[in-house]
């Protein structure tokens, strides 16, 4: 398994992957140094992440490999389908799902996500709008909520 550690706007990135695909991309908590190489099979993942922080993408096309059980896979593959820019709650994605009593699963599944940022768990919020919940912190779900926003914040001064 290869693996690197790139800087991001938001921290420490660590990718791991090897020819079947991406597996993870997780935010670090702490201070790391930046890898100097790139092994080849993460140099597309980490080039889609730099466009994407530069505004110059709103897609990802690199090969995934996530981890995780058949349902898990299900929410994650429904993650991908919420548009860049737009949001959904926990509870119409479970709808969405087939079953809106699920959704602490659908919750539990998504907070499992392993391909930060490319699986967009981060699009997804509480029924009354509220940002909940975000295994890389709330503060990091609002900069990608504001980052994708179509709406750009103009200053008064």
């Amino acid at each position: 398994m290869d693996s690197c550690v790139v800087n991001s706007p938001l921290g420490f990135t660590q990718i791991k992957g090897d020819a079947d695909g991406i597996v993870s991309i997780n935010v670090l908590n702490s201070e790391e140094t930046p890898s100097e190489h790139i092994p080849e099979t993460l140099l597309d993942c980490v080039q889609q992440l730099q466009d994407y922080f530069q505004g110059n993408r709103t897609t990802f096309s690199f090969k995934q490999n996530p981890k995780g059980t058949d349902f898990q896979k299900k929410v994650w593959q429904a993650l991908t389908k919420i548009p860049y820019g737009k949001t959904l709650s926990y509870l119409e994605l479970s709808k969405q799902l087939g079953d809106a009593k699920a959704i602490r699963a659908v919750a539990n599944a998504n907070g499992k996500n392993p391909l930060w940022i490319v699986v967009p768990c981060h699009r997804v919020i509480g029924t009354d709008g509220s940002l909940t919940g975000y295994a890389g912190g709330l503060h990091r779900k609002q900069w990608l909520l504001n980052h994708e926003s179509p709406v750009t914040q103009q200053t008064l001064f």
